[in-house]
């Protein structure tokens, strides 16, 4: 165990051990208890899918149906009159 000495003025001294009393712990405690904290990973929040996203649009063409929509899109292109 290492000991750590730390010069603050009083009057932070004081908030720092008003602090940890209102948690219960001594200052010493509650110091280590922020330190690991502090160590520990972050826990990251998970990223919205994008999927069903479109889904108020219903559901998807299908092949088919994309492939009709194209030559009928297609049917009068580039065609000599």
């Amino acid at each position: 165990m290492t000991t750590l000495q730390i010069e603050l003025p009083d009057n932070q001294a004081a908030s720092l051990k008003a602090i940890a009393a209102a948690h219960g712990m001594t200052l010493s405690a509650w110091l280590g208890k922020l330190a690991e904290e502090a160590t520990e990973p972050a826990a990251r929040k998970p990223l919205k899918s994008g999927r069903g996203m479109f889904a108020k649009y219903g559901p998807a063409p299908t092949a088919e149906e994309i492939d009709e929509n194209r030559q009928e899109m297609f049917r009068n292109f580039a065609q000599d009159e």
